[in-house]
Parts: structure tokens; C-alpha cells; sequence
């Protein structure tokens, strides 16, 4: 028997015509990215356009040219315009080259874009080292610990220590006070991977870096 609810639904379509489509319409969702070849050390931006603010998320999953993508990246969708830049830059240790996909849905809708990425002499600091850094900025780590950091964590074509850290030698390493305000530069974003390395690789080169009563040309 057809329930009455559904009865209902039909004499009204009947008695007003139509319902109108637009009461029934999916959002509309359009996506540009800002280019579509990216080098290491560039950040990935893209904009999410939408025909309303539904209140639900937008999902994204990147992946590349043998299908293998993501985890599902959530994105609030807080405006008809949404500019989504990428906290990260490309990292070799991370994107190898080649093709890749943004694949995002939102309210139903599903939409594609790709960019190559090559491969380039572009050089950054790993991710991995940002802790390390805000923590020396900090003061919850020593000297020691930055430097054994940047010789573990960071391509050596960025900056060269030219000792090794030991147990012995960590906690005797100093570094002049005023370079916590590089490395805050650093963290908030005002200065370049390479500007940090090149301050740090001067006063390496300089021995202005040293161990406590030691130079550093003088360790063994």
C-alpha cells in the first residue's frame, strides 16, 4: 500500500506542477590551482569555490600516478571562496617526482585537479627538524642538540658540520644568543631555508660556533 506521506508528495508535485530544482540542486564546487608545476621547496595552493556553505567539510586525498593516495585530508569550507595553501613545502624524502592528483569532494560533489612535480637543485629544511628548532628557540634544547639535529635531519648540500656530535661534546657546543632570533624568523616564515643555513654555516666556518674553551677546528 503506499503510505500516504508518499500520496501526499504526489498531489502536491501535481498541484504546484513542479517543486522548484533548485530547492534540490547539489552545491556546485569548482577548483583552480595557483600552477600546475611545482618544484621542491614550493607550497602546494589551490582554491575551492562553491555555490553555498553547506556546513560540511570538504575531503581531499592526493595521490599520484600509480593510484596510491592519502589519507583522507579534511578542509572546512567556511566561504563561497576558499584559498588552501599548504602548511609544508615538497620534500625529496617525501614527493618523488612525477604526476600528481588532488581529488576533493564536498556535499556530494567531486572534482579533480593535478600538477607535475620535478625535480629541481631546490633544497629545504626537512620538516622533521622544525621541533628541534622551536624547542632550542625555546630553550629546551641546548646548542648541542640543534647542531645534532641539522647533521641527522638536513641534506648535507644545505649546510656541512664538519665534526661530529658525541655524547661527550653535545652539551659543550655554543651558539651566540642572537641567533635564536634567525631561527625564530625561521619558524614564523620571514627567513628563507637557505638564509638560516647560510647564518648557521658562517658562524661554522668562522668558528664563531664553538665548543666551550675549544674551538671547533680543534676537536677531534
Amino acid at each position: 500500500m503506499i503510505s500516504m506521506k508518499i500520496i501526499f508528495f504526489i498531489l502536491l508535485i501535481g498541484s504546484t506542477g513542479s517543486i522548484s530544482s533548485a530547492a534540490f540542486a547539489e552545491p556546485q564546487m569548482t577548483a583552480t590551482i595557483e600552477k600546475t608545476i611545482y618544484t621542491y621547496c614550493e607550497k602546494l595552493a589551490y582554491t575551492i569555490e562553491v555555490s553555498e556553505v553547506t556546513g560540511d567539510i570538504a575531503i581531499i586525498y592526493i595521490r599520484d600516478e600509480a593510484d596510491k593516495k592519502s589519507k583522507p585530508i579534511p578542509i572546512p569550507i567556511e566561504k563561497l571562496s576558499n584559498l588552501i595553501p599548504s602548511a609544508y613545502p615538497f620534500q625529496k624524502d617525501i614527493f618523488p617526482s612525477g604526476k600528481y592528483f588532488i581529488d576533493i569532494e564536498y556535499s556530494g560533489v567531486i572534482t579533480t585537479l593535478e600538477f607535475d612535480l620535478i625535480d629541481s637543485d631546490n633544497l629545504c629544511i626537512s620538516e622533521s627538524i622544525k621541533p628541534v628548532i622551536i624547542r632550542w628557540v625555546g630553550g629546551e634544547f641546548t646548542d648541542g642538540m640543534l647542531i645534532s639535529g641539522f647533521q641527522n635531519l638536513v641534506d648535507k648540500k644545505l649546510i656541512e658540520i664538519p665534526f661530529e656530535i658525541t655524547e661527550k661534546n653535545i652539551d659543550k657546543i655554543k651558539i651566540p644568543q642572537w641567533v635564536k632570533g634567525v631561527g625564530n624568523g625561521w619558524i614564523m616564515g620571514m627567513i628563507s631555508d637557505q638564509m638560516f643555513t647560510k647564518n648557521l654555516q658562517y658562524l661554522i666556518d668562522e668558528k664563531i660556533i664553538l665548543i666551550v674553551d675549544n674551538r671547533i677546528n680543534e676537536l677531534e
